[in-house]
């Protein structure tokens, strides 16, 4: 019986658009992060007022002021960038810092759907509280997606739809209007991004199996 054993071609991992946006941001965070630090400002109580500025948003939508809730997003939405570019600055970069900026993230972005299911249900809305529940559970399964992935020793960063797309994506529905087309955008590439993230590990694992 023949086999081919010729190993298989992995897909290859590019960069997405958060790194992207991460390396593009490296100029103008640096700086700020450095006069926080001057400042005695410590990354803690950045991600503790990222938090509270998502929340404030969130409750801005649940309101219907959406135009209020992106410009409280466009100017403190940064802070959940900021506190790790503190840490470094500090030295004080660690596991269970990161365990609690990624813990913190998700207690943010809910708090931002959570403001337009409360909207949306109050207005009898159903595509558009669906929507919201679809864009949830799938912005949480492209977080657990990578998550289980780098358990397992696969490096899974890829994906259409991470998180600053879908906080791009939202600024522009909120500023706009455009929240239905908005949130079927996130709903559908979330959930791609998830499918893609499947099929990276899939490939990665199969590959390291039949090496071992």
């Amino acid at each position: 019986m023949y086999t081919d054993n010729t190993p298989r071609q992995l897909p290859k991992q590019r960069m997405t658009f958060t790194q992207r946006g991460r390396q593009l941001a490296k100029g103008i965070v640096n700086p700020i992060a450095d006069r926080l630090a001057k400042w005695g400002i410590i990354p803690n109580l950045l991600t503790v007022a990222g938090l509270l500025a998502n929340i404030l948003a969130g409750l801005l939508m649940a309101f219907g002021k959406f135009f209020w809730a992106g410009a409280v997003l466009l100017v403190l939405g940064p802070l959940d960038h900021l506190d790790g570019a503190l840490a470094r600055r500090l030295n004080q970069v660690s596991k269970l810092g990161a365990f609690l900026d990624s813990t913190f993230d998700r207690f943010s972005e809910s708090a931002l759907y959570l403001g337009l299911l409360w909207y949306f249900q109050g207005q009898g809305a159903q595509t558009e509280t669906i929507l919201v529940y679809l864009t949830i559970t799938g912005s949480i399964m492209v977080s657990y997606t990578r998550a289980r992935a780098e358990s397992l020793g696969v490096d899974c960063q890829i994906g259409l739809m991470t998180r600053l797309e879908r906080f791009l994506v939202l600024l522009v529905g909120l500023f706009t209007g455009r929240l239905t087309i908005a949130l079927g955008i996130m709903a559908v590439l979330t959930y791609f991004t998830v499918f893609q993230r499947i099929r990276y590990t899939k490939v990665h694992l199969r590959e390291n199996e039949q090496s071992d």
